[in-house]
């Protein structure tokens, strides 16, 4: 699949919500995506009496699941319930939501005292100047391409065993390899079963990893898989091979590449790195780059972080954000008393 398709197929949209308007003016900052990442970023931001805009897309990777699971407190509440509670929250202390997308995030000229500046500019031709910038728009998996698997994605077609496995315990499971990745995944998804098949689909898989499997109880087929067979009522059945057998699975873990989104953000020039997970944008710590006023946090940097790692890294980035703009008010104060404004700075 191409990007654009695979962004397609397992795409599901936030249920519909009041945006806010786009500020007028400079703010603090801009905060682009509105996940667990960007909101959490935000909160801390607007808690320190920031200004701030979060632009949320409104199709969150978690979408399609029906809960979040192993966030402490929270275990067991639907992603779109927990993001409608933090939009909420960045609300109430000055934060604003705006429900768009972005088409071009750069750059733009410093301010006379020379604090950075950055222009983004949304789908709709708003453009919001801010002061610095929280990239947290997360990441798309990409999906093998067989017939039937993106229409189960995140219900019988799962990635993690740690979000979904307890719900599929002792279910027919089937993993379907896309590379060494999987043969972990195979390990952690046999402690949810004692009926499990992998698939290798056209993948290696080394006599070593063949025995321990055997040890373990896996049953491995290389016959490439063809499609995925639903029931009469559309559920997950199984998978049908090249050969024509079909192999009653009624869920199939798939350890899918990963891909930080990075449309529209390309005028940031921010680095990239491809790991064996998948590509994502380069971070320091507490989600710095490499680009002076710049910031990310959450899947678009850490592909496999889960809800709470992913809001407290926005945590960690807003914090950091807001020493930084301290550090940048005081300097500009130094300034306007210098050329002899003693009033100090205000923004």
């Amino acid at each position: 699949m191409t990007d654009k398709e695979t962004q397609e197929a397992t795409a599901v949209t936030t249920p519909a919500y009041a945006s806010d308007a786009p500020a007028e003016g400079t703010v603090d900052a801009v905060v682009i995506g509105g996940g667990a990442a960007g909101l959490n970023g935000a909160l801390m931001l607007a808690r320190s009496r920031r200004s701030v805009v979060v632009i949320d897309s409104g199709s969150p990777r978690n979408a399609p699941a029906e809960a979040v699971h192993g966030l402490l407190a929270l275990d067991g509440t639907p992603p779109s319930e927990i993001l409608r509670r933090g939009r909420e929250q960045v609300r109430q202390y000055g934060g604003r939501v705006v429900h768009g997308k972005v088409t071009s995030a750069e750059p733009a000229a410093p301010s006379a005292d020379g604090d950075l500046r950055f222009t983004v500019t949304l789908a709709d031709g708003h453009h919001i100047t801010a002061r610095r910038v929280l990239v947290a728009t997360g990441l798309t998996d990409v999906l093998p391409e067989v017939p039937g698997l993106a229409e189960h994605w995140g219900h019988s077609v799962l990635h993690c065993p740690y979000c979904h496995g307890w719900e599929v315990r002792d279910e027919p499971i089937g993993i379907l390899a896309t590379g060494p990745a999987s043969i972990g995944h195979a390990y952690l998804f046999r402690q949810l079963t004692d009926d499990l098949t992998y698939f290798t689909h056209g993948t290696d898989l080394d006599e070593d990893s063949r025995a321990r499997f055997a040890a373990r109880g896996i049953r491995v087929i290389d016959t490439p898989v063809a499609e995925v067979v639903d029931d009469e009522d559309g559920a997950l059945a199984g998978v049908r091979l090249a050969d024509g057998q079909v192999v009653a699975r009624r869920v199939l873990a798939v350890a899918a590449p990963m891909r930080a989104r990075t449309q529209g953000l390309e005028g940031l020039g921010l680095p990239v790195q491809d790991g064996p997970k998948g590509r994502s944008f380069v971070s320091g710590a507490d989600g710095t780059t490499e680009v002076p006023g710049v910031w990310v946090a959450g899947n678009v940097t850490d592909l496999v972080a889960q809800v709470g790692a992913s809001a407290a890294a926005g945590a960690l980035a807003g914090a950091d954000i807001n020493r930084m703009l301290a550090i940048a008010d005081t300097d500009a104060a130094l300034q306007q008393i210098a050329e002899g404004s003693p009033q100090g700075a205000t923004r």
